[in-house]
This record gives structure tokens, sequence and C-alpha cells, in this order.
């Protein structure tokens, strides 16, 4: 199956709101705009990983480690790490490859939390 990532950017209206494009065994292809901040969460039982596709996406862990992840660039956030991803208010395009049974902000429900994904 091929995918233009652009025709599916060109479709997310918000940030912090995850889209699936595609299924890759037991996980789903996602893609998101960032801008601003997250709640701090982790997942228990997924590790989640993070493609940069364009601008500079921020992540901060609870140890005071914060890690700049650059476009071409991945981050794989280990289960059960708690972590606070953000931006410098600049839009930020990522790719994420996780088990389709990782909840959004983990057991974390904010306003921004997407209860229930959609396909783009």
């Amino acid at each position: 199956m091929k995918i233009n990532l652009e025709e599916k950017y060109s479709k997310i209206a918000g940030y912090w709101h995850p889209h699936i494009i595609g299924e890759l065994n037991d996980n789903y292809v996602k893609l998101a705009k960032l801008k601003g901040d997250l709640v701090w969460h982790s997942h228990q039982e997924e590790d989640e990983m993070f493609v940069v596709i364009s601008g500079t996406l921020m992540m901060d862990f609870r140890d005071g480690k914060t890690i700049a992840t650059k476009p071409g660039e991945i981050l794989i956030v280990p289960k059960g790490v708690e972590h606070r991803p953000w931006t410098h208010n600049e839009e930020v395009r990522v790719m994420l490859i996780e088990p389709k049974s990782t909840q959004h902000t983990g057991d974390i429900k904010v306003a921004q939390t997407v209860e229930e994904l959609k396909w783009i």
C-alpha cells in the first residue's frame, strides 16, 4: 500500500490528535501535527516510536533529561517511562508507530486526550 504523507497531513486540522494511516502487524502507523505541549504520561505496556518529519520534537523525562529530535530522526520511549512531548511553538509533524492497544495519553485523561482514533 502506497501512502502520500503530504496528502494525509493536509487532512489533519488540529494539534495533538493522532490519525491512523495504516496497519503493520499488530501496530498502527499514525500521523499527528504537534504544537505547544502535552500532559506528562506513560504507556505501561507499550513502547512508543516517534519519527519526526518536520520541526523539532522536544521530549522531557522525569529524570530531568530533555531530548530534541529533528527531521529524519526517531525517538523511542520505552514502556513505563513517563514523558512529556512539547514543541518550541512551531508545528511539528510526526509519524507514530505503536501497538494498536496504545492509549493516547496512557491512563491520564485531559482535554487533549483522544479516546477514539480515526482513519484518514
